[in-house]
């Protein structure tokens, strides 16, 4: 069956030795919907193995980041009309057999996001000690400017409501947007929530998240945070 309404949003950066299987998974789901690439200036053939495959794909012509490419790829879907944005990575982590699962969670429970969590059960899947630091920071934020409890705030397998897409085609954090968008939306009158997700191994590459970023990303989100509070104070309960 078709679900013409929901739109996959993968954003690539150097992502040739990835794309293909994840887009090729995508294929199989018992989802059919549409799907489409952001390629985030990369230098390796990305581009030629989505256009290979016969996937649309928006090209940014430099590295704009993770938040970019997400919105560039929220604003192709506001404007097409699409009232749920699936979105997961390129490199193969996220099992896209599970998107449809994040998609009724969303439309059951009539949240405006779902994040595919690693841990709201055990599922096997082991972080480095820092990064797992890292990620009780993030949830830390979360809880304290929210008063939300998000166990996974750095998944980026995620499902989004039309009403979040709208929002977040014009406001999605740029940089390091985990948390950011998390608390941006909750304390704007969007209702997050979270579902077990399962996550693999990247195929190969380098995460976005590993070396000297480990470090910068946390001052980085705290930042990002304080600013969307002071945002957030002049216009309380704007999605109602």
């Amino acid at each position: 069956m078709r679900d013409a309404d929901v739109l996959i949003v993968i954003p690539a950066h150097n992502e040739a030795e990835n794309i293909g299987a994840v887009l090729e998974e995508v294929r199989h789901l018992a989802l059919a919907c549409d799907v489409v690439v952001v390629d985030d200036g990369s230098r390796d053939g990305t581009l030629e193995v989505v256009h290979r495959l016969g996937i649309p794909c928006i090209r940014h012509p430099y590295n704009l980041g993770y938040g970019g490419a997400v919105q560039t790829g929220l604003r192709y879907a506001r404007a097409r009309g699409y009232e749920v944005v699936v979105l997961m990575d390129g490199d193969g982590q996220h099992d896209a057999g599970q998107a449809p699962m994040l998609v009724e969670t969303l439309r059951q429970t009539g949240a405006d996001l779902v994040i595919g969590s690693r841990f709201v059960e055990r599922t096997g899947y082991r972080v480095p000690a820092l990064r797992r630091v890292g990620m009780a920071f993030f949830s830390l934020l979360t809880w304290v400017f929210a008063g939300l409890r998000v166990r996974d705030v750095t998944s980026g397998f995620q499902a989004v409501s039309r009403r979040a897409v709208v929002f977040l085609s014009e406001e999605y954090p740029l940089d390091y947007p985990d948390a950011e968008t998390v608390i941006l939306l909750v304390r704007s009158g969007f209702r997050v929530v979270e579902q077990r997700a399962d996550v693999r191994p990247r195929r190969s590459g380098i995460s976005m998240h590993s070396g000297l970023r480990t470090l910068y990303y946390p001052f980085r989100a705290l930042m990002g945070v304080i600013i969307v509070m002071l945002r957030t104070l002049t216009r309380p309960g704007r999605a109602a």
